[in-house]
């Protein structure tokens, strides 16, 4: 329905060794951390390298996680296990997790990211925000 298309001697060829979207990364780091942020609802974790680029991410929902199951360990531990392997393609060795939030998803997402690689986990840090105080509580209800 449309113009026909002719095609000429090496319009329709491709070139050999040369694939379109390739999985190797062109990034190479051997030192990396790792920022884990768990919610109750989600857990998005960040490959940076050590000056806080980015690398790679990936999260519950971007696996096809939906609603409360977004939250779950499981979850958590499939994100894991997918930046660990894109981690062992750009050939990580170190890596220094940074923890954040209070969801089910912090301990599980790193057990599947080691079970990618041989990685050698430098330190844990947990920087979740911990009010001193916290807001003032409602008055008592007059009846």
């Amino acid at each position: 329905m449309g113009k026909k298309r002719i095609i000429t001697k090496g319009e329709g060829e491709k070139e050999e060794g040369k694939s379109s979207g390739s999985s190797l990364s062109k990034k190479r780091a051997d030192a990396a951390i790792l920022n884990i942020q768990s919610t109750y609802n989600n857990t998005k974790v960040i490959l940076t390298d050590t000056k806080g680029n980015s690398l790679a991410w990936s999260s519950s929902g971007s696996l096809g996680f939906k609603g409360a199951k977004k939250g779950t360990p499981f979850a958590a531990a499939k994100v894991g296990e997918i930046l660990g392997a894109k981690a062992a393609v750009m050939g990580v060795r170190q890596i220094a997790v940074v923890v954040n939030g209070v969801g089910s998803g912090r301990e599980s997402s790193i057990r599947g990211f080691i079970s990618k690689g041989n990685f050698e986990i430098t330190s844990i840090k947990d920087v979740t925000p911990v009010p001193h105080n916290g807001p003032k509580p409602p008055k008592p209800r007059r009846v």
